[in-house]
């Protein structure tokens, strides 16, 4: 049986969280939990899924704030890059969090790195290390479906003028871990800044600008 796929946008940045689940089994992982999403967890507990993961696609506070009600909430996993648990949960990054009024960073139950796999049920989610936006962000690949954080957008890409950005790292990160992906990979990023919530990765390929005017 596929994947099932549900969107919330959460917070003041209305950042996409996904809830991803695999039917058989009954488990299921969040993506980006930046606070409290209510239709998602209503549909958590009506389908009677487990939550085992929770995965930060990178430390921005925007995408994280949530880690600490979820994982109380339900006893998943808090999973983020060993690199952006490093930067983020430094005095400095937690302080801008909490003077942007959100929570900082504090935990992380499991650090990944390039190549790590998170089971969930019968399907397995690749980790892809795809820094640029941040030094640990990173894109997270089932086949036919890459969720891609602030990595890359519809139409565009992830800022890298924000501390611990690099533009040269973020083009090098597209080059070598997406575009060798399927075509017909569904992107589903960290926010609805295109003309679509939504797209392939061929249809990237030809009309965004960070895949096509770069390599």
């Amino acid at each position: 049986m596929p994947l099932n796929i549900f969107t919330e946008a959460v917070g003041p940045f209305r950042v996409f969280t996904y809830l991803v689940a695999c039917p058989e089994s009954g488990e299921a992982l969040l993506i980006d939990p930046g606070g409290p999403a209510p239709a998602l967890l209503k549909r958590l507990h009506q389908k009677g899924w487990r939550l085992r993961w929770l995965v930060n696609s990178h430390g921005h506070a925007d995408h994280i704030s949530g880690n600490d009600l979820w994982a109380e909430t339900t006893g998943a996993a808090v999973v983020i890059h060993q690199l952006d648990w490093e930067f983020f949960s430094s005095p400095g990054m937690q302080a801008q969090a909490r003077a942007e009024g959100f929570r900082p960073l504090t935990r992380a139950d499991l650090q990944v790195a390039d190549g790590h796999r998170l089971p969930l049920g019968r399907h397995e989610a690749l980790v892809l290390h795809t820094p640029g936006h941040t030094p640990g962000s990173i894109c997270l690949y089932f086949p036919g479906h890459l969720f891609t954080g602030d990595t890359l957008f519809v139409g565009a890409a992830g800022r890298t003028d924000l501390p611990g950005g690099s533009l040269t790292q973020l083009i090098s990160s597209l080059e070598e871990k997406i575009m060798p992906l399927p075509d017909d990979t569904r992107v589903w990023p960290g926010h609805d800044y295109g003309e679509a919530p939504t797209s392939t990765l061929g249809q990237e390929k030809t009309t965004n600008p960070y895949l096509t005017d770069f390599f």
